[in-house]
């Protein structure tokens, strides 16, 4: 087993995970998507929805709570959007599936809205609209979260979720722009990371019931998550939560189920892609070189005192992702040993 210091190779934690969702009962090369795209996201440094997701996934899943083999297929199509429906099946081979069928039509409409019903949690947001680059197009995502965790702005009950939104798009020389973010000043995969490494919240994350900070990771459940911008970031998981959830006829609200406490029951959890094809609004060379000179524009730009450099949206992930390909994912010493249990008990080479 690895040590605190050791790094493991980003293959190495692919099949791992892989090898594991064989195990549970997914079909191969369901089992490799779900490898691939975890391991991805603990690449790039999403370390709330990497490895620390593989045992509660198994849990639902033996549980009963989600499809080993669904039947991810299409209800509603028209030229420019799709609904489809997941069958309970594991949130990244619905939006996999979603993502595809978005690109595949704004190839042919220039842009393409497809939405999921009876999905799953998918990892980080990004993932998805990343999909879109290698294509030269635009992708935006938009989800309900897997667990309430926010209030309506002035209320105390669990009403909305971290409800992200995520959105890539491509540049010609420079890294591409990807902003992913909660509509919460953490997302709540976070808080399960800081858990995970012992580790305190910052103030401001959270607060407890009757207003005051809680920075005790382990005391979550005790109060409830800050939206950004105060009144402003509840507006914006209301929209979004309506955008993938509501008109695609999947739960939001009340109806939200909490995937950290009920393995049981289908989450009905809903999600949206879209794609844009810049080549259908002019030339799309022409787009991302115009991306690329607004990036050395923002990076340029004057800092103030103290500030070294100017990011971009995903320019940390991209240089964090490029890092940890070449030498290998730390994984926390608790994540670590839990992992090493869980591959004994199901049979599996641990990492």
């Amino acid at each position: 087993m690895p040590t605190a210091s050791d790094k493991i190779p980003v293959a190495q934690l692919r099949e791992f995970i892989t090898a594991c969702f064989i195990k549970l009962g997914l079909p191969p090369d369901d089992a490799a998507t779900c490898g691939r795209l975890m391991a991805e996201a603990e690449a790039q440094g999403s370390d709330g929805h990497g490895a620390i997701r593989v045992i509660p996934y198994a849990r639902r899943i033996r549980a009963g709570g989600m499809n080993v083999t669904p039947n991810i297929r299409v209800v509603k199509d028209k030229a420019a959007m799709a609904l489809i429906d997941g069958d309970n099946g594991m949130g990244h081979l619905v939006m996999k599936r979603a993502t595809e069928i978005a690109i595949d039509k704004a190839k042919q409409c220039g842009v393409a809205w497809v939405g999921s019903v009876n999905s799953n949690h998918a990892g980080p947001a990004s993932l998805y609209p990343r999909m879109a680059l290698s294509h030269g197009m635009i992708g935006l995502y938009f989800a309900v979260g897997n667990a309430n965790h926010l209030p309506p702005w002035g209320g105390l009950d669990m009403l909305l979720s971290t409800n992200p939104i995520a959105c890539a798009i491509p540049a010609h020389e420079e890294p591409p722009i990807v902003l992913d973010m909660a509509t919460t000043v953490a997302a709540y995969g976070k808080v399960k990371a800081k858990a995970a490494r012992g580790e305190a919240m910052p103030v401001g994350w959270m607060i407890d019931r009757s207003g005051q900070p809680l920075t005790d990771p382990k005391r979550a459940g005790e109060g409830f998550l800050l939206p950004i911008g105060g009144y402003k970031g509840y507006g914006l998981a209301l929209v979004i939560g309506i955008l993938a959830g509501t008109v695609n006829g999947a739960a939001m609200g009340s109806e939200t189920i909490d995937f950290n406490a009920d393995d049981v029951t289908p989450t009905n959890t809903g999600q949206a892609i879209c794609v844009i094809d810049p080549d259908a609004f002019g030339d799309g060379h022409e787009f991302k070189r115009k991306v690329d000179e607004l990036i050395r524009e923002m990076r340029g730009s004057a800092r103030m005192p103290g500030v070294e450099r100017i990011w971009l949206p995903g320019e940390q992930s991209h240089e964090k992702r490029l890092r940890n390909e070449r030498e290998g994912i730390a994984l926390p010493p608790a994540l670590l040993a839990s992992l090493e249990v869980f591959a004994r008990e199901i049979g599996v080479a641990h990492l």
